[in-house]
């Protein structure tokens, strides 16, 4: 998994408090503990919707905000690979927002993270994906929201846009009340509610379903938050506006929805049998041989010293309501120029000598925002110094760099300001010809790309890309067929594979040493998985990092196709 983009940690974005009642933080005596998390009970329930594009997100996340603006420490969690969403969470409750996905994590490793995020909290909200029953096809109730709702024993808070119906509503609900009993669904939140008559009658529909109604939510525009072809748009490029967005949303479900009935839906969780994940136990595991943590190639991590016992992972980056988007006045056309100590900058080389660990720089900014938190850790846990960069900004490297991890994002809408950074993507070209690992993925390849949309980038890669206007996502298995950085030959990995933005093949050959997922005629995969299937590295052949080759072992599209282009 690879690191949250943000570059430093900051505390979480004042969202105003509304007038609705308050809310006490501590769990009712009458309600026996839920899930177990370092001696702390956590509450939790799991937003879903009948389908994409109810409105989850606007609900679970105003749910975040409406709960933190009332003094409670919230966890934000979203199945699936989204990275997006998390983003907006983290904006909401102030913590680092988590993954929960059980075809690229394996479902044994649900309870677990869940764990780990959540612990210390007093609410945890679970953001579905796409429809309640919907996950990976062919696979039956893999990687969906109900699946994890039953993994995690939490109570589903439905949510149903209700624009255009009003009886009909009752037998929707029912539809997916008595779908699976194994899913208890704890109420129904109605959004999009048009007036007071409109919602008498849906409250007349489903009194006779029995299931309560937690909330009814008027339509208003004010929380719409702009999108493109893989939903929202990143909190990094927007934050002033996603601050505003998710205070909106705060706000509109306190209005509408009935807090403290919300809160005892959550409060009435069953117990979680299970440990908390951790990342060094993972990395100790895997120097053992034992498979037991996130990500399945931890243990090509070569050269880093298993981590001591009572590590401290790094802190997690939050996104900060202060902090402006790229393509401020100030950066009008360039990378903004910045001293080796300055802000965001590389440190100097005595700040970053501490110890043997070997410095992993991670591509981080408006860029490159498709992350996941555990990676880190788990970096951190093996023995790394993890330090983010941002390439819109940063004109070299961090000092002391052995290693680069280059995520995903939307490098296409920034390839210009990528492009004018020449000092930088000579550096990255200079640390990869030396023999250094260097791992990316999706939007990573194509920064490494000697061209994007005709704009130069690195040169790593002897290959131009472009942007199309085809999108395909789904899940997708892989098999390594030579040992690599990320793991020895005949490795199964999981990921998640898009092809919007196909990498076209120039003439002669890849440089000695590429490795990526699979080949294709003219195409390069353009993929992300949990465990970064993509590693590209140039250079003499070495002991340490080796290099290898992926072949595409099996395809699960995602059923459905989400509202705005992308699963959600």
């Amino acid at each position: 998994m690879s690191l949250s983009p943000s570059v430093s940690p900051s505390p979480s974005p004042s969202v105003p408090p509304s007038p609705s009642p308050s809310v006490s933080p501590s769990p009712s005596p009458s309600v026996s503990p839920s899930v177990s998390s370092g001696g702390a009970v956590v509450p939790r329930i799991v937003v879903a919707a009948p389908s994409s594009g109810c409105g989850k997100t606007t609900v679970a996340t105003g749910l975040m905000a409406a709960f933190a603006a009332r003094g409670l420490a919230v966890s934000g969690h979203k199945v699936g690979p989204d990275y997006i969403d998390p983003g907006y969470h983290a904006l909401a409750t102030g913590r680092t927002g988590r993954n929960l996905d059980a075809y690229l994590c394996g479902p044994e490793l649900i309870a677990p993270l869940f764990l780990h995020g959540a612990a210390g909290c007093d609410l945890a909200v679970v953001e579905g994906v796409m429809g309640l029953y919907d996950g990976a096809a062919g696979e039956g109730e893999l990687a969906s929201t109900a699946q994890v709702a039953k993994l995690l024993r939490a109570p589903v808070v439905l949510v149903v846009d209700a624009s255009s119906q009003s009886r009909s509503v009752a037998a929707l609900v029912h539809g997916f009340v008595s779908w699976d009993s194994e899913v208890r669904v704890g109420g129904v939140i109605l959004n999009r509610v048009g007036s007071e008559r409109h919602e008498a009658l849906l409250r007349e529909a489903l009194d006779a379903v029995g299931v309560p109604v937690l909330g009814v939510l008027r339509r208003a525009g004010r929380v719409e938050t702009p999108s493109r072809h893989l939903g929202l748009v990143p909190v990094a490029e927007r934050r002033g506006a996603a601050v505003e967005a998710v205070a909106a949303m705060g706000a509109l479900v306190a209005d509408g929805c009935d807090l403290e009935a919300v809160l005892g839906v959550a409060r009435a969780a069953g117990a979680v049998v299970g440990r908390a994940w951790s990342a060094g136990d993972a990395v100790a595991g895997v120097a053992a041989g034992a498979c037991v943590g996130v990500a399945a190639g931890a243990g090509g991590l070569g050269g880093f010293a298993p981590a001591t016992p009572g590590f401290s992972p790094p802190p997690l980056p939050v996104p900060s309501p202060g902090d402006s988007a790229p393509g401020a006045p100030d950066r009008p056309g360039r990378p903004r120029p910045r001293t080796p100590d300055g802000p965001g900058g590389a440190a100097s080389g005595a700040s970053r000598s501490r110890g043997a660990r070997p410095v992993v720089a991670v591509a981080g900014g408006a860029a490159f925002t498709f992350s996941y938190a555990e990676h880190a850790e788990l970096l951190a846990a093996a023995g790394a110094e993890v330090v983010v960069f941002d390439p819109l900004r940063d004109e070299r490297l961090p000092d002391g760099t052995a290693g680069l991890v280059v995520g995903g994002g939307f490098p296409e809408v920034y390839a210009g300001e990528l492009s004018a950074n020449e000092p930088l993507r000579k550096a990255v070209a200079q640390l990869a010809a030396s023999g250094a690992p260097v791992a990316a993925e999706c939007a990573g390849l194509l920064y490494l790309c000697r061209e994007l949309d005709g704009q130069p980038m690195c040169g790593v890669l002897d290959a131009s890309a472009r942007m199309t206007e085809r999108l395909t996502l789904g899940y997708r298995d892989a098999v390594a067929v030579g040992d690599s950085v990320l793991a020895p030959a005949g490795s199964r990995m999981r990921g998640t594979n898009s092809t919007a933005r196909p990498s076209s093949r120039a003439r002669g050959r890849l440089p000695r040493g590429a490795s990526r997922l699979r080949r294709g005629g003219s195409k390069v995969s353009y993929s992300r998985a949990c465990t970064r299937v993509i590693c590209t590295r140039t250079g003499r052949p070495s002991p340490v990092w080796p290099v290898g080759s992926w072949r595409g072992a099996g395809r699960h599209e995602q059923q459905a196709g989400g509202g705005r282009g992308r699963p959600r």
